[in-house]
C-alpha cells in the first residue's frame, strides 16, 4: 500500500467527514424549520420545502431525512437556537460564526477556546457583522432560460444578480444563480416556484465587503481557527474576510 492508496484514502476520509458535517447541518436545518413553521408539510412549510430542497441537492440519504422530520416531530426535542458570533482571527481577519445548538453555554464556551487557543479574540455583538452583507441565493438549471429576461422577471422580487455558472462537466449542464437581499428570500421563492421553476438548491450567506491579503504562512494560522470552528457541531456556517 503506496502513496498513492493513502492519497486516496486521505481523500476519501476527508469527504466523508465533510458528508457527515452536512448531513448534520442539514438535519438541524429540517427540525428548526419544522419547529419554527409548525408543520412537517413541505407543502404548507416554505422553509422546509427549501431545506428537503438542499438535501435533495448534497444526496442525503432518506433515511437520515425521516429521522431528522420524527425527531423534529416529538414533543419532547426542543428547538435549536440559532446564535451569531463575532470575532478576529490573527491578523486581524473578521470571522462570523453562525451555529445551531441545543445548548447555549457548551456553544459558547468552544466557540470563545477556539479563538483563545488560535490566538484570535471572540468579540461583542456588531463587531464584525457591518462588514458582511447579508444575501440570499438560489440555484437552478440553465436550460432554455434567457438569464437577461429572467432577471427582469425577478427584480421586482428582490433579484440582484442573476448570472450563469458553468458546469464544470458539460453532461451536469450550467447553472443559473440568483442573488438578493435576505430578507427576499421568501419573495424569490415563491417567484420561482410560481413560475414552475425548479429550485436545485438555496440559503443564505454572508459576503465580506472588503477582504484583506495575507501571506501563506498567516493564511495558516487563520485557517486553523476556521478548521477548528467548522469541526464543531453545532457550527453551522463559518465566514471570513481574508482573500
Amino acid at each position: 500500500m503506496g502513496r498513492a492508496f493513502e492519497f486516496r484514502k486521505g481523500r476519501k476520509l476527508k469527504r466523508w467527514a465533510h458528508m457527515a458535517k452536512t448531513f448534520t447541518r442539514l438535519g438541524k436545518d429540517i427540525v428548526i424549520a419544522i419547529k419554527e413553521g409548525g408543520s412537517s408539510d413541505p407543502d404548507s412549510n416554505s422553509r422546509l420545502r427549501a431545506v428537503l430542497q438542499n438535501c435533495k441537492a448534497e444526496n442525503m440519504p432518506k433515511e437520515n431525512i425521516e429521522r431528522a422530520i420524527k425527531r423534529a416531530t416529538d414533543k419532547d426535542t426542543s428547538s435549536y437556537d440559532e446564535k451569531l458570533f463575532e470575532g478576529y482571527a490573527p491578523h486581524g481577519i473578521a470571522v462570523l460564526v453562525e451555529t445551531a445548538t441545543d445548548n447555549n453555554n457548551r456553544t459558547v464556551a468552544n466557540v470563545r477556546s477556539y479563538f483563545n487557543k488560535c490566538n484570535g479574540s471572540l468579540g461583542t455583538s456588531g463587531s464584525v457583522e457591518f462588514m458582511f452583507e447579508h444575501k440570499c441565493h438560489f440555484k437552478i438549471a440553465k436550460g432554455e432560460l434567457d438569464v437577461e429576461e429572467l432577471e427582469l422577471e425577478l427584480i421586482d422580487f428582490g433579484a440582484e444578480e442573476v448570472f450563469i455558472e458553468e458546469a464544470e462537466k458539460e453532461e451536469e449542464g450550467d447553472k443559473i444563480m440568483i442573488y438578493g437581499e435576505f430578507k427576499s428570500f421568501g419573495s424569490l421563492q415563491k417567484a420561482l416556484e410560481d413560475m414552475g421553476i425548479e429550485i436545485i438548491s438555496s440559503g443564505l450567506e454572508r459576503i465580506p465587503t472588503t477582504t484583506k491579503k495575507l501571506t501563506a504562512e498567516q493564511e495558516e494560522e487563520v485557517d486553523k481557527l476556521i478548521e477548528k470552528l467548522e469541526e464543531d457541531d453545532d457550527v453551522q456556517h463559518v465566514y471570513h474576510t481574508m482573500e
